[in-house]
């Protein structure tokens, strides 16, 4: 696909936050058309209100970074009414991430990082994230032209190759999957995919 000039903007809820280790939930809306997939990507975490804030200054508004999974319900996404972007990214714990938030103080080059995905141990996404279209301090700056970010605000930063979509077979997350994704000087999330109806059983 050709490059986009700006980046691609889509809002999850709160409740679409998930922790390291939590498993993703998977309702019956999402299993009709088994099209869920998985989006290792680079996690900026806000540490003071940014507004209008310029590109070479936009690293001064970090808190710090995690690594997170942009769980995506491809149906609802790109097929269904006219594309869904949020209707098929916001379910409830469908943004884990974690494992911790690494100060920006250490990490102080987020452009040159490993980032990875398995599946059931097998590595579907391995590559780095200084080929991200857009950086972080891009990001933050187009992002805060004329709307606050406020310190606490998570921004998923994009994924690289390799997702379920883009494969040949295509592979869409079955219920059972193991989701581990690893970013470099981060650590690692380990999230299991669980259906609806074995979510109840287990409540």
């Amino acid at each position: 696909m050709p490059k986009p000039t700006y980046p691609v903007l889509f809002f999850k809820p709160i409740t679409a936050i998930g922790g390291p280790t939590d498993v993703i939930p998977v309702p019956k809306i999402a299993q009709i058309d088994n099209e869920t997939d998985y989006e290792c990507e680079l996690v900026i975490v806000i540490g003071k209100k940014a507004l209008n804030v310029s590109e070479a200054d936009a690293l001064d508004y970090v808190l710090g970074y995690a690594v997170g999974n942009d769980v995506s319900q491809r149906a609802w996404q790109i097929k269904k009414g006219g594309g869904q972007w949020s209707v098929g990214k916001m379910f409830d714990g469908w943004a884990p991430f974690g494992p911790a938030i690494v100060s920006s103080k250490i990490i102080t080059n987020p452009q040159h990082l490993r980032i990875s995905t398995k599946i059931n141990g097998q590595t579907v996404q391995s590559e780095n994230t200084s080929d991200q279209i857009f950086g972080v301090a891009k990001t933050i700056a187009f992002l805060s032209q004329g709307t606050t970010l406020l310190p606490g605000d998570v921004i998923f930063t994009g994924t690289p190759s390799g997702v379920g979509m883009g494969r040949k077979p295509q592979y869409w997350l079955r219920n059972g999957d193991v989701v581990e994704i690893e970013l470099e000087n981060v650590g690692t999330i380990v999230n299991k995919v669980v259906y609806e109806k074995d979510v109840k059983a287990k409540l």
